[in-house]
Parts: structure tokens; sequence; C-alpha cells
């Protein structure tokens, strides 16, 4: 079993920054692949980037490329997502994701991808 808990969400104005932290627990040793998605009401949870956990090769939504980016600290189990020039339609849950199975042949934006899911944080951007 793995358990994440996400931190660092809030209410911030268009244009500021924020980064969530997301500290995973358990078996982290298991852990392939790391997440964040996010979610508004109403909608389909959203892929936003992820990352390897070993080689630390990473990948973003087209939505927020050149503004988001993910890291993992890999003594600390811990995987950050780095949000800059937020905007409005940022606002939602978001999530943070582990995979702890195989990574060849995966589609890792697809949330059946991930075995483990934290209980979210609401990040709000006001206009």
């Amino acid at each position: 079993q793995v358990q994440l808990v996400e931190s660092g969400g809030g209410l911030v104005q268009a244009g500021d920054s924020l980064r969530l932290s997301c500290a995973a627990s358990g078996r982290t040793f298991d852990m392939t692949l790391m997440g964040w998605f996010r979610q508004v009401p109403g909608k389909e949870r959203e892929f936003i980037a992820c990352i390897t956990w070993g080689g630390g090769s990473t990948s973003y939504a087209d939505s927020v490329k050149g503004r988001f980016t993910i890291s993992r600290d890999n003594a600390k189990n811990t995987e950050y997502l780095q949000m800059d020039s937020l905007k409005p339609e940022d606002t939602a849950v978001y999530y943070c994701a582990a995979r702890t199975a195989y990574l060849s042949g995966i589609y890792a934006r697809d949330t059946k991808t991930y075995n483990y899911w934290g209980q979210g944080t609401q990040v709000t951007v006001a206009s």
C-alpha cells in the first residue's frame, strides 16, 4: 500500500504562483510513476503532469505546459507541482497519484494507470 497526502492548495490571484506537494508513505519503493490531475464539479478528472519515479522523465498537458513544473525528491518520497502564472481556469481540486507497476506500454495520462490517489487539495484562482 502507498499513502499519498497533498498539501499547498489555497486561494490566489490570477498571475500568482503556488507549489503543491504530495508526500508518499508506505511501499514507496514500489512506485514507478507519479502524476497530478485536477477535477472541477461535473467534469472528468483531467491529466496535468506526470514524472517517472526513477528517471525523472516528465510529461505535461498542453493547457499547463510552460506554466507548471513537476518534480520529485526521491529521498523525501515527495512530488511537487510548481504552478506559475495561474489563471482562473486552473481552479480545481488537484490530486496526486502513484503507480506501483511496470511502465512499458502504459498511457500515463489515463486515470486508470494509477493505483493510488491522494485526497485532493483545492486550488482557487481569483480573477
